[in-house]
This record gives C-alpha cells, structure tokens and sequence, in this order.
C-alpha cells in the first residue's frame, strides 16, 4: 500500500469557543492550542495511520513552524524525501476558531510555501508516483503542481484522487484525469452549480471524473460510479473536533483503493475513521490507527 500526497503543511493554531463569532464579533475562546496540519499532511498521516507506506511532496519554509511540521511527520514514518525547503518564504500557518454544540469550524489560511510548490517538484516524486497504489492531492497548493500530479497518476496507470478543497473552479481537463474526486457537500455544489449532492454527483461523472463520493458529515456519504449511486452511514458519535475529518476520510479511503478494496468498502472503512477523528481534538493528532478503525467496523 504505497501512496503518493501532493500538498500543503501546516500549524494549526486553534482557539475553542463556545459559538462561533458573526461578522465582526469578537468572541472569548479558551487557550490557544497548536496542532500539525494542512490537508495534504492531515491524510498523509491518515494513510500512515491507516496502514500505508507515503511519501509527501509539498514545500515548506526554513523556520521553525517547518521544522517542527517535518519532525512531526517523520515520526509518522512518512518519507519526506520530496518535501522541498524553500529559503525565505514561511511555513504553512492556519488561524481556525472552533465552536458551538457541533463543533463547527472557521478556518483561514496564512500565504506561504504552500503556495511556491512547483510542478517540477511533483515531477521529481515520479519515481514514487510510479511504484504507488494511489496518488492523493488537494487545492491548498498551487494548481499546476496539482495538475502535475494528475498527469504523472494518469501516464504511470495509478489512480488520482482528488479532495477539492479549498474549493475553486476547475478546468474539465483535470476533472477528467481524476479517478475518484472527493468533494464534501459545499463544494460539490460551488463545483458543479448544483445544491442536490445526487445532481451533483451525476454532473462530475457527466465532466469525466471516474468516481464520486461526496461526504456528508454525519449522514455518511454519497457515493456514485458507472454502477449507480448509493449512500453509506456513518457512525454516530458525539463530536469534539471536526477540523482534519474531512482529510481523515480522504486518507482511509485511498488507503483501501491502494489496498484493493472496492469503493463501496473503502469508503465505508474510511467513514468509520473519520467518526473517530472528530471524537478527538487537533487535525492529525486526532486519526485513528488501523487497529482502532478495523475494531470498530
């Protein structure tokens, strides 16, 4: 089970409130806590978690937000051959309130290296890209690193996947190398122009993308291929967190796609993961191990 991540790393800094502030607002929260993440990271340490040999391909800055970010990773057995340093720039940071009965999230993103990965950087990762089960990537790094990447998946015969977010409009072009997109309701929607998820689900096949699982939060996932459409379940539990659920799924479900499973089973494994992530706080200090997930299915 080897898998490639395209992506972004970042420190969460995260603040607990009891509601999530309004425009303009200010709102007291409880301590200010520091967490590793960036959705790249965050499921390149779910695939770890979940069983999987990855290598990372991202960028970082040479300060200590990126030195504690690669330490963080690499004792997750993550190979970080291919996360490049860039001199001068800063690492990934991301500001993110926490609040409310369900544990809702805002979120907003410091420009950084993140945003410096270049194409070339992927292609120096094809070797990897070419012996793994499945290459995973998402829109917090530039897009032609993305589209590189989609590129290389497509010519080594390895399937993509694809968690759009933060969402943006893509070219059909990409959408068509993409073997499974993962989008979650949101951005299903702003993707497609269609609020229904079964609409929009049925619109990315239409565009070219092999597979859809639209994820739900609490009510599951939709999933839709060239067989139909159906909806898994998920677990019900009582949240704490949910930052990182969303890259917690994505990372279990390439875990299972690298490791052959079918999509309806990948994606329901992948749905028990993320119910336990959100039971936890911090984004990848809250993915659950193989052991954990496989107990519970």
């Amino acid at each position: 089970m080897r898998i490639v991540v395209v992506g972004s790393s970042n420190t969460d800094l995260v603040i607990s409130t009891p509601r999530l502030p309004s425009p303009g607002e200010t709102v007291a929260g409880g301590p200010l806590l520091r967490y590793g993440g960036g959705k790249g990271a965050n499921q390149a340490v779910a695939a770890a978690r979940a069983g999987a040999r990855v290598t990372f391909v991202g960028a970082r800055g040479d300060d200590d937000f990126g030195t504690a970010a690669t330490a963080a990773l690499r004792r997750e057995g993550i190979d970080l051959t291919h996360f490049t340093v860039r001199r001068g720039a800063g690492s990934g940071v991301a500001l993110i309130i926490v609040g409310g009965k369900t544990r809702e999230n805002q979120i907003t993103i410091a420009r950084s290296a993140n945003d410096l990965l270049l194409p070339v950087d992927v292609t120096r990762a094809s070797s990897s890209i070419a012996k793994a089960g499945a290459v995973v990537a998402q829109l917090e790094v530039p897009l032609a690193a993305v589209t590189q990447a989609a590129t290389l998946a497509r010519r080594h015969r390895v399937p993509f996947i694809l968690n759009p977010a933060p969402v943006r409009k893509l070219p059909a072009s990409l959408l068509r190398q993409v073997s499974v997109v993962v989008p979650n309701e949101h951005e299903a929607a702003l993707l497609t122009g269609e609020r229904d998820p079964k609409r929009a689900a049925k619109k990315l096949l239409a565009i070219g993308c092999g597979a859809v699982v639209i994820t739900l939060g609490a009510k599951g996932a939709l999933i839709a291929d060239s067989s139909g459409m159906r909806t898994i379940p998920a677990p019900r539990v009582k949240p704490v967190d949910t930052v990182g659920a969303g890259d917690c799924f994505t990372g279990w479900l390439a875990t299972g796609i690298a490791e052959g499973l079918a999509l309806n089973e990948a994606a329901t494994r992948a749905a028990i993961a993320a119910s336990l992530s959100v039971t936890r706080a911090g984004a990848q200090a809250s993915m659950p191990k193989r052991r954990e997930v496989l107990a519970s299915s």
